[in-house]
C-alpha cells in the first residue's frame, strides 16, 4: 500500500511538471535540447523563445529567434526570426523572416526568405529573393526568379516566370506568364485559356525579317521575334521582344501600339541595338488572319559600320567614345501578318 502510493504521488508530480513545461511562457537556450525547456521544448508553447543554434517548440505566441532554425511543430503566432530557415508544422499567423527559406502548410503571412518560401495550403504574402511557391495566395508573390501557386487574388511578380491555376489580379514576370484563367499578364510569353496567342511574319525597313509570337489578354500582350537581315553580310541574326497594348477594335479594324527592342548580331561579340516605338492599324482578312502596317519611331545604338549604313537619313543622330559608338533617331515602318491561334 505504502509503494502504491509512493508511485501515485511521483506519477502525479511528472505529470504536473510536464504540464508546466507545455505551457512554458519563455525558453532560452543553445539548441535542443539544451534549452530551458530541456528535453520537454517539443511539447511547449512559448511566449518568447530565444535560441543561438536551433529552437524546436510545439508552438509560439508571439517571438521566436534561431541562429539557425525554428523548428515549430505546430501553429505559429507573431514574429519569427531565424538565420537559415524556419519551419512551421500547420499554421503560420504573423511574419516569416529567414535567411534561406521559410516553410509552413498555411496560415495568413508574410514571409520573407532569402531563397525560397513554400507553403502547402494557404499564404498571404511571399517575397523571396529566388522561388515561391504558395497555395492559396491572397495578396503579393513576389521572387527574384519564379512563382508557383494554386490561386491567386492579387500580384504575381518575378524576374523569370509566373504560375498559377485561376489569378484574380495581375501576373508580371521577366520573362513567361503561365495560367489557366488569368485577368491580366504582362510578360513576354503569356499563356492563359481565357488569353490570345498571335503568330506572324514581319518585314522593316532595313530587310529585317522576323516570325513572330504575340501572346496577352484583352489589354496587355508580349512579343517575342526571331530572324534574319536580308541586307547585311556580318551582322544578319536578329532578335526582338516587347509590350504591346490593344487601344481600339471596332469590327475588322484593330489598333496596337507596340514598344520592342531589337538587336542585329553575328554571335561573335558584334551588335546592335534597336529600340522602337510603333503605331499599328490592322484589317482583318479572315476570321484569324490580320494583316498590318505600322509606321514606325527607332533608335538605334551601334558600334558597327554596316548597320550604322542601313539608314542614309536620319532625324538626329551624334557619336560617342570617340567616335566609335554611333546614336541615332530615324522614322520606318513595319509590315506583316499574323494568325490567330485561337
Amino acid at each position: 500500500m505504502t509503494i502504491l502510493l509512493l508511485f501515485s504521488s511521483h506519477t502525479l508530480f511528472a505529470q504536473q511538471h510536464q504540464q508546466q513545461g507545455r505551457n512554458a511562457k519563455v525558453n532560452v537556450g543553445l539548441v535542443y535540447p539544451l534549452s530551458s525547456n530541456w528535453t520537454g521544448a517539443p511539447l511547449d508553447t512559448n511566449q518568447f523563445s530565444l535560441n543561438l543554434l536551433a529552437g524546436v517548440s510545439a508552438g509560439e505566441h508571439s517571438f521566436s529567434f534561431a541562429g539557425i532554425s525554428n523548428i515549430i511543430r505546430h501553429d505559429a503566432n507573431g514574429l519569427q526570426l531565424a538565420g537559415f530557415s524556419n519551419h512551421i508544422g500547420k499554421k503560420a499567423n504573423g511574419i516569416l523572416i529567414a535567411g534561406f527559406m521559410n516553410t509552413s502548410k498555411s496560415g495568413k503571412n508574410t514571409a520573407i526568405a532569402g531563397f525560397g518560401n513554400f507553403s502547402k495550403t494557404a499564404s498571404n504574402v511571399q517575397v523571396t529573393g529566388m522561388i515561391n511557391i504558395g497555395g492559396e495566395v491572397s495578396s503579393l508573390q513576389g521572387a527574384g526568379l519564379m512563382n508557383m501557386a494554386r490561386n491567386v487574388k492579387g500580384l504575381q511578380i518575378s524576374g523569370f516566370m509566373n504560375k498559377a491555376k485561376n489569378v484574380k489580379g495581375v501576373q508580371i514576370a521577366g520573362f513567361i506568364n503561365i495560367a489557366d484563367t488569368a485577368a491580366y499578364q504582362i510578360g513576354i510569353i503569356n499563356i492563359s485559356k481565357n488569353g490570345n496567342m498571335r503568330l506572324g511574319a514581319q518585314i522593316d525597313e532595313n530587310n529585317t525579317t522576323l516570325l513572330t509570337f504575340r501572346s496577352g489578354g484583352k489589354s496587355v500582350y508580349g512579343i517575342i521575334g526571331a530572324g534574319y537581315n536580308f541586307k547585311n553580310k556580318e551582322n544578319v541574326y536578329a532578335l526582338e521582344a516587347g509590350l504591346g497594348l490593344h487601344l481600339y477594335t471596332s469590327g475588322l479594324f484593330h489598333l496596337d501600339t507596340e514598344l520592342t527592342q531589337g538587336s542585329l548580331l553575328n554571335f561573335e561579340g558584334s551588335a546592335t541595338y534597336k529600340s522602337t516605338f510603333r503605331l499599328m492599324p490592322a484589317i482583318s482578312l479572315a476570321e484569324k488572319i490580320n494583316l498590318f502596317v505600322a509606321p514606325s519611331l527607332h533608335y538605334i545604338n551601334t558600334d558597327v559600320m554596316e548597320d550604322r549604313l542601313l539608314r542614309k537619313k536620319y532625324i538626329a543622330s551624334w557619336n560617342e567614345d570617340n567616335g566609335r559608338n554611333f546614336q541615332g533617331l530615324y522614322f520606318g515602318y513595319t509590315a506583316g501578318v499574323t494568325f490567330s491561334l485561337r
